[in-house]
């Protein structure tokens, strides 16, 4: 023991520091208590094994104010640290563990090797053993780490960072003037997120009065406040900030866009016939008032078919069962119903076409259009080709439709109507490439044949002479006309 005690006193007394004196300042046993302190703490942490303990080598340079602290006092106060593990290890490096003093440095920096002293020499450089171990626990951050969290940022400052994902804190802006200059700043910046997130943050602090009132000199704010509110659907905030802007139409399409809520068939009539008297326009009144209508008429429509289809009773339902239910439906969609399984029912009726037409104010070419898809599906030949023959005062029948017969003639070919049919509205075509690419392309031989004729080009024509079968009425009445 005392040669070990005689070897410590040579180590120090070798080095290169001035050995304690008690010339020094009280301040200098102070941090020695403290260091002592320190070990003891560090004991506690970690097993009371000596093998175990963390060690760290040095050649005779300082790693760290506690090093210095313990190298500037070894003098004096060998006698006050017997009881530690402050012996020298065998062999020619020297250990010591590492106390702590009352001292600018963490026991965090320590240990992870940082000096705030540009002066010394870093612990993680002083490390010559990679199987140290680091037992002590990271009682706090560092200061820097906190930058983030700082509550000195200004409103432009904090709009740059949320704009770079940083995590900012708003509830610093605690006056009016400060949460407006971080709305201007937000807005001015052009990011909808951060315009939305400090929307949010100013619906949650400020009254609804003030928030409105300056909102309404920012557009573009109340822009996005109002479309957020659309989104998350507060529905209570939305319209007492439009009321509040005097905007009743707004108000009023709101309240009505609120029946898409309702599944119940009947509430959702009541709901709209409540909303035919709110603030409208005459066309968005005219709106309201036809959806209330069809919604009604197709209660009706859809508790009849029902009816009947349970029932047994008619033969189209028995054909052609129902897919879906007609409640909720488009007026097309009602329509193309009315059409398929009532077409023939007198106009009287609510379920009849020309009621729904007449009622709705269809235009003739959604009608026909309409009408000939669903009696196609059918294949209600007959139908169709009433649905084009008009009669003139004489007594003369011709086709006529209010749109082109090339749309007619593609929605015929969709429901594989036959050749016949096709060829005879092909040939109503008035445009001649039209009809001809139409005639070729879904093999209307007839069409194509007496097109070329018309045209006198024989060319045409004997080239066409090869694509029609060999022996067939096409090719007969091709030669007729060649040889005529």
């Amino acid at each position: 023991m005392s040669r070990a005690r005689a070897d410590e006193e040579e180590y120090w007394h070798s080095s290169k520091f001035r050995a304690f004196t008690f010339d020094d300042e009280d301040d200098e046993l102070s941090q020695l208590k403290e260091s002592k302190r320190a070990v003891n703490s560090l004991r506690d942490i970690v097993d009371d094994d000596d093998d175990d303990l963390e060690r760290v080598s040095w050649s005779g340079e300082p790693v760290g104010s506690i090093s210095w602290s313990i190298k500037e006092t070894a003098s004096s106060s060998t006698s006050s640290l017997e009881g530690q593990d402050s012996s020298l290890q065998r062999g020619s490096s020297s250990y010591a563990a590492f106390p702590k003093q009352v001292s600018s440095y963490s026991l965090s920096s320590l240990f992870k090797g940082r000096n705030k002293l540009p002066s010394f020499q870093s612990l993680s450089d002083a490390l010559s053993d990679t199987g140290v171990k680091n037992y002590a626990p990271e009682l706090r951050r560092p200061k820097a780490e906190y930058k983030d969290y700082s509550s000195d940022w200004s409103p432009k400052d904090t709009v740059r960072r949320m704009q770079r994902g940083k995590v900012c804190s708003l509830e610093r802006f605690r006056s009016l003037q400060d949460k407006l200059v971080l709305l201007d700043e937000a807005v001015a910046g052009h990011d909808g997120n951060v315009i939305t997130a400090v929307l949010i943050f100013l619906k949650r602090t400020l009254r609804r009065e003030i928030l409105f009132r300056e909102l309404e000199v920012r557009q573009v704010a109340l822009c996005h406040l109002i479309h957020f509110l659309k989104e998350t659907g507060e529905q209570k905030l939305l319209l007492d900030l439009l009321r509040f802007l005097d905007k009743t139409e707004e108000v009023a399409l709101s309240q009505y866009r609120e029946h898409l809520n309702i599944q119940d068939v009947e509430k959702r009539r009541e709901f709209l016939k409540g909303c035919i008297g709110l603030p409208f326009s005459a066309e968005d009144t005219s709106h309201i008032q036809d959806h209330y209508t069809l919604l009604e008429r197709q209660i009706i429509i859809e508790a009849n078919d029902r009816h009947l289809e349970t029932a047994g009773q008619s033969e189209i339902f028995r054909k052609y069962p129902r897919k879906a239910s007609i409640l909720n439906m488009p007026l097309v969609t009602t329509l193309f119903y009315s059409c398929f399984y009532h077409y023939t029912e007198a106009e009287g009726t609510f379920s009849s076409p020309t009621n729904l037409k007449k009622t709705f104010k269809i235009p003739d070419k959604q009608y026909v259009l309409t009408a000939l898809a669903a009696r196609a599906k059918l294949r209600a030949w007959d139908d169709v080709d009433a649905l084009f023959t008009t009669k003139n005062w004489l007594g003369y029948t011709k086709k006529k439709a209010p749109v082109g017969f090339h749309r007619v003639v593609e929605i015929l070919q969709r429901n594989n109507a036959p050749v016949q049919v096709l060829q005879e509205y092909v040939r109503l075509v008035e445009d001649v490439e039209t009809r001809l690419n139409l005639a070729t392309k879904y093999k209307c031989h007839d069409v194509v044949i007496e097109t070329y004729r018309d045209l006198k080009d024989r060319i045409q024509l004997t080239a066409y002479k090869c694509k029609v079968e060999r022996g067939s009425a096409e090719e007969e009445k091709i030669n007729s006309i060649l040889n005529n």
